[in-house]
């Protein structure tokens, strides 16, 4: 692995900072260029992520600070990131700070039901393990998460929307 790639995994996602983007899945190729130019593809979670000037920004400043004299961070869509992309260490972090980590993406190959109502998802409550949670609000602190609360110990908690 190259010394950029080892820098680049382990800067920090600014929404969930106990992910590195490496972790996050949204980190997709680090090459280097010559002996100075860094060129690094991210996705990002989903469009219009907030977060993707931070990253992008924290990138430069890591790579720039290691010594590499240009940077260039591209933003590659396709294909679309899933949560599928976390690893199993970044779903062990989230677990760890009390948020939910997302089950298995939906299937995006044949017909794609279309649910007017709130999507019933499997939920077990990080603080204690149960599975009897209840959805609070389809939104959390950040557009990717939706706001639960266990029905056991009664803790309201973070869960990462499957995507």
């Amino acid at each position: 692995m190259n010394r950029a790639r080892r820098i680049a995994e382990r800067v920090t996602d600014p929404e969930l900072p106990m992910l590195s983007l490496a972790d996050l899945g949204v980190l997709r190729d680090v090459e280097v260029v010559g002996s100075s130019h860094v060129v690094v593809d991210i996705t990002p979670t989903y469009s219009g992520c907030p977060a993707m000037a931070a990253m992008r920004d924290d990138l430069v400043r890591e790579l720039s600070g290691a010594g590499f004299d240009r940077v260039e961070v591209r933003v590659s869509l396709d294909p679309p990131w899933t949560t599928d992309w976390i690893t199993p260490t970044g779903r062990a972090a989230l677990a760890a700070a009390g948020i939910s980590p997302p089950g298995p993406a939906p299937s995006t190959t044949g017909p794609i039901p279309l649910t007017l109502s709130p999507t019933a998802r499997q939920v077990r409550c990080p603080q204690c393990g149960s599975p009897a949670t209840e959805l609070v609000s389809e939104f959390g602190s950040t557009a990717c998460k939706a706001q639960y609360r266990c029905c056991d110990c009664l803790e309201p908690f973070d869960h990462v929307k499957e995507i």
